[in-house]
């Protein structure tokens, strides 16, 4: 879980000059907090603002290089691996039947030293080993905690200071944990600009933008914290905290941390857990949970696995694009990829508040970011919903609201089984086909021009993953384009030919209430699990920045929005695989390695 820096570390030292005035730094890092902090770009311009946001970002950079403005370890990180080992296991931790190893392109990641058999505990985690937001409340970071709402609403955040903290303590109790971790990144905030280019026009490429943006925007506001902070004084970062150092903290949270219980279990927290964020993702289940009674993270063996094979675990149901922006790699089998599509009713459709009535009795809001999958069908259950109501007539919108047994016929939105009218199931996969087929076209290659650029041996690895999460993008989309014409094709003759409509019967509700099926889950039953929780993680951040610019407190000078970055999507089981979790989160978040 994580690939050898290719930084080579340089031997610590304190106390150099900045080249760099104070005041000078302060101008810089103000005219980037204001540019992160403008309205939106018009559509269109979004590579513009990132490019000027990067122009700003570059310059804060450059200078702050130099020696001794950055905490350094003498050595490369594998120098480490037997120190965090034998640390972990005078605290407690399961150190017997793996090692860690090196696996060429996947980094480094746990090697099986005996044969280890599926489902057999083979890694367990005491509490004390982890880094949580409450180790850090009750750390050095405690006094500026209690009076920063941001550090309060985000504990991914939390999670960064705390590590970068820690790593300035030379007698920190997690140092060899510290010590282990990569120097640099392969999430996009690490990729060179050109790099980043290859991801124009994708899907994605927002996400990209916006974790770009949210970092800048947190760097420069906890740069003002940090030099005007009563609470920040003590902090061992007053005269070193480099955006370099933030973007490696950030990132190390966002690629490794996970949702634990608390102590008493009221409700989760983030940590950092050692030694187990070693291992590398495959496909699966989720393998890892929380023994409360014992106090301890656990991990159960995926499969069976022969000595000196890789120890794999299960991130979580991510799709590619999560995958590259929170954990830095593109997964070549990923059978949960996935791609946005963001879809709504007209407001000024005639129709819109019956559609929108409709929409909410099966709990689906009338505009949201629903996915079209890899696999087929490349719609779930709550799109399937989304689109039929999207396409009723006036007369089948009023079946479902005021009709017989509308109700219950709610819960056969998402049922492929019982369609609307066949009319409708033409209307809904011709729209499939027909947004499949524009955006498609919004693509500046093809999926040919991909795959010839992929051949190319000069390509740097970042360039590599971009062109690889693009292309995954346009084979989904081509198979859910080729789906919606099968379908409507299959439909268009069923309607020709006079077959008979299934009906929904009053008896077909325990089928739909107890089936395993996803298509045949009640929707209002269900959470709609592709929201867009971006704009959640956005409107906290928003509040928070909100409050604390309205009670006049000099720590925020100046106006800023969302700090993100550091987020996770995928919510598996209670206390399952780590990931970079959104603080909003939905269930609990997958791990995001590198």
């Amino acid at each position: 879980m994580g690939k050898k820096s290719r930084v080579k570390t340089q031997k610590s030292g304190t106390g150099a000059a900045s080249v760099i005035s104070p005041k000078e730094m302060m101008n810089l890092v103000s005219d980037l907090l204001q540019k992160c902090s403008g309205p939106a770009p018009a559509p269109g311009k979004e590579w513009e603002e990132y490019i000027q946001i990067r122009s700003l970002v570059e310059k804060i950079r450059k200078k702050q290089k130099g020696p001794g403005l950055s905490v350094v370890f003498d050595g490369t990180r594998d120098d480490f691996f037997p120190e965090l080992m034998s640390w972990a296991a005078e605290n407690g931790a399961s150190c017997e039947g793996f090692e860690i190893s090196n696996f060429a392109e996947e980094g480094y990641g746990l090697k099986a030293t005996r044969d280890i058999k599926a489902e057999e505990m083979f890694l367990w985690i005491p509490r004390k080993m982890l880094m949580t937001v409450e180790s850090a409340k009750n750390s050095v970071l405690g006094p500026l905690y209690s009076q920063d709402r941001i550090l309060q609403a985000m504990g991914n955040v939390t999670l960064a200071f705390h590590l970068l903290c820690e790593r300035a303590n030379p007698a920190s109790f997690w140092l060899p944990y510290i010590r282990t971790l990569p120097s640099e990144y392969d999430i996009p905030l690490y990729f060179e600009e050109d790099e980043v280019h290859y991801l124009q026009s994708t899907q994605a490429i927002h996400d990209v933008f916006s974790q770009y943006k949210n970092t800048a925007r947190q760097y420069a506001y906890f740069y003002k914290i940090i030099q005007t902070h009563p609470n920040a004084s003590k902090l061992p970062l007053k005269d070193s905290f480099t955006y370099d150092d933030y973007r490696w903290a950030v990132s190390s949270v966002m690629t490794r941390q996970n949702q634990i219980p608390t102590e008493d279990g009221s409700h989760v927290t983030l940590a950092l857990i050692p030694l187990w964020d070693m291992c590398n993702h495959t496909n699966g289940l989720i393998t890892t949970g929380y023994n409360l009674e014992d106090d301890r993270c656990e991990c159960v063996a995926l499969q069976d696995y022969k000595q000196d094979e890789q120890i794999y675990i299960f991130y979580g149901t991510r799709s590619n694009a999560e995958l590259v922006i929170h954990n830095g790699f593109f997964h070549d089998n990923n059978s949960h990829d996935r791609v946005k599509i963001k879809l709504g009713v007209s407001k000024s459709e005639r129709l819109y508040a019956m559609k929108a009535e409709v929409l909410a009795r099966a709990g689906i809001p009338s505009s949201s970011i629903f996915a079209l999958h890899c696999s087929e069908p490349p719609i779930s259950a709550q799109l399937l919903a989304f689109l039929r109501v999207f396409c009723m007539t006036e007369d089948e919108l009023k079946e479902y609201l005021v009709g017989d047994h509308a109700i219950d016929k709610i819960f056969t939105l998402g049922n492929a089984e019982f369609p609307v009218s066949w009319e409708n199931e033409i209307k809904l996969w011709t729209f499939l086909e027909t947004r499949t087929t524009l955006l498609l076209k919004t693509y500046k290659t093809s999926t040919e021009d991909d795959r010839s650029l992929l051949e190319k041996p000069d390509l740097s690895f970042h360039s590599k993953v971009a062109i690889k999460l693009r292309l995954a993008e346009k084979e989904i989309l081509e198979k859910a384009m080729a789906s919606g014409k099968s379908k409507r094709e299959h439909f268009q003759k069923q309607l020709e030919e006079g077959a008979p409509l299934p009906k929904y019967e009053e008896s077909n509700i325990s089928l739909l209430e107890n089936s395993v099926s996803d298509s045949k889950l009640p929707i209002i039953l269900r959470k709609l699990e592709e929201a867009d929780e971006a704009g959640e993680e956005e409107l906290k951040m928003n509040e928070a920045l909100s409050d604390e610019n309205a009670g006049g407190d000099v720590l925020v000078n100046g106006d800023s929005k969302q700090l993100s970055g550091t987020e996770t999507e995928n919510r598996e089981t209670p206390y399952g695989e780590t990931g970079d979790a959104k603080q909003n989160g939905k269930d609990v978040s997958e791990a995001e390695r590198q």
